[in-house]
């Protein structure tokens, strides 16, 4: 169960009542499409549009009996529609009708998770640039490298949202087709004409070829990009987690008066929104497996997928739409403690300016090799025995010969490392 899911709207598209409407909404298009063009009574078709409707729970009732469901579905219109329920579901397979109204439910979905994702990317637009220019420690393999800001932190994670979004949108539009091409995709009852004018009137395009069922492969590229938008999350999720460690305590997580973070140590302030992100993650990660093997089905199609399906659906549709609003409303109520990012930029008494020392050593004609030696003996000096790496390096006799004091100073000006900010900014944004 997804952890206090307060967003009922996507839970909605996936609620029988809904699925079952959409469904009709397959079958009413349908019959006006076979009247217009004269297959069916026109007459029949109105009464069956004016009189169709279903009952949850007669179809329930039906299918507990007959062990299926479409069948129990149109069992429960004809009863409301009476003699004219004899061209309800004329020409059609079961899966001519799941497989298209699938794809309605997943535009619905789809549409939510577009906002969703479109939120994340304002507030992280918002709070790169409240954080452009804030200084804070890169970091590689763990280890202080060299200054970077925390901006810059977040205008990484807007591009790359970015770029899901924009994979998203491309399976989106992969899966917004439908089919009505029959029990083995060969429209033995019905025409392409009619499916192609019937899926105008929804809004999808035919599938150029189908089976008895749209081809996987179209599923499996959907619920793939969604767990790829998770794992981007989990990577917001993993840079907070490391930031609010004690020893780092950079940002955190909001935490708010009443909270409580541990039920034996009351001082305790975690993580646990970006330890849910990545947690659930994992989740999607899983459907997308399972999706990938929906797509090897028996010839024409076997129902191996079908079960996977009802879960995996509705589970990633919710889990992202609830993954995506968590993440918003953690970057949105991000504490950020600058002067701590200040403190933790010196911890290593001056070692991130070693690659700038190292550059401005070759510049003044002294071998890379030669200065990497150099630079690196009084960098293991700071390590192991303390005091400033700028001290030694104005202490070193080969180092003194090529730089003055001056020209140390401004190897040890951050402003220097950092003057392609605003560059990348007009890149990104």
């Amino acid at each position: 169960m997804i952890p206090r899911y307060t967003r009922p709207r996507m839970g909605r598209i996936w609620e029988d009542l809904n699925k079952y409407q959409r469904w009709l909404d397959v079958e009413l298009a349908v019959t006006e499409t076979l009247a217009q063009e004269g297959i069916i009574p026109r007459d029949a078709a109105a009464e069956i549009k004016t009189r169709a409707a279903f009952s949850v729970d007669r179809i329930n009732e039906i299918e507990a009996e007959v062990k299926h469901d479409v069948i129990a579905f149109t069992q429960s219109v004809a009863e409301y529609v009476g003699p004219a329920s004899r061209y309800f579901h004329f020409g059609l397979t079961s899966s001519d009708v799941l497989d298209t109204a699938m794809a309605l439910q997943v535009a619905e979905a789809s549409t939510i998770i577009l906002e969703d994702i479109q939120r994340l990317l304002d507030v992280l637009k918002k709070r790169a640039q409240e954080f452009k220019t804030t200084v804070i420690v890169g970091r590689t393999h763990g280890i202080h490298a060299e200054p970077t800001t925390f901006g810059l932190k977040l205008a990484l994670l807007y591009d790359e949202v970015g770029r899901q979004q924009g994979r998203f949108k491309e399976a989106v539009e992969t899966m917004r087709v439908g089919k009505l091409s029959g029990a083995v995709g060969t429209f033995a009852h019905l025409s392409p004409d009619t499916e192609e004018k019937v899926m105008r009137k929804l809004n999808l395009k035919p599938a150029p070829a189908a089976s008895q069922v749209i081809q996987r492969d179209r599923h499996a590229h959907y619920i793939s990009s969604l767990a790829l938008i998770a794992t981007t999350l989990e990577k917001i999720a993993v840079e907070i987690r490391h930031l609010q460690r004690t020893e780092v305590r950079e940002a955190e997580e909001y935490f708010s008066a009443g909270q409580k973070g541990s039920s034996a140590m009351p001082h305790k302030r975690n993580p646990i929104t970006s330890e849910q992100i990545a947690g659930l993650a994992r989740v999607l990660r899983s459907n997308a497996m399972a999706a990938m093997e929906n797509v090897a089905l028996w010839h024409e199609r076997d129902i191996s997928h079908s079960s996977v399906e009802r879960i995996i659906f509705p589970d990633s549709t919710i889990l992202i739409d609830y993954l995506l609003d968590k993440t918003a409303t953690l970057i949105e109520r991000l504490v950020v403690y600058p002067d701590r990012m200040k403190e933790n930029l010196e911890l290593t008494h001056g070692l991130i300016y070693s690659g700038e020392l190292l550059l401005e050593l070759v510049a003044r004609g002294v071998t890379r090799e030669d200065a990497y030696c150099w630079v690196q003996r009084n960098a293991m000096r700071v390590w192991d025995e303390g005091g400033t790496f700028k001290e030694k390096v104005l202490n070193d006799a080969d180092i003194k010969q090529k730089l003055t004091a001056a020209d140390v100073d401004k190897v040890f000006d951050s402003s220097r490392l950092l003057a392609n900010v605003d560059r990348i900014f007009q890149r990104v944004f």
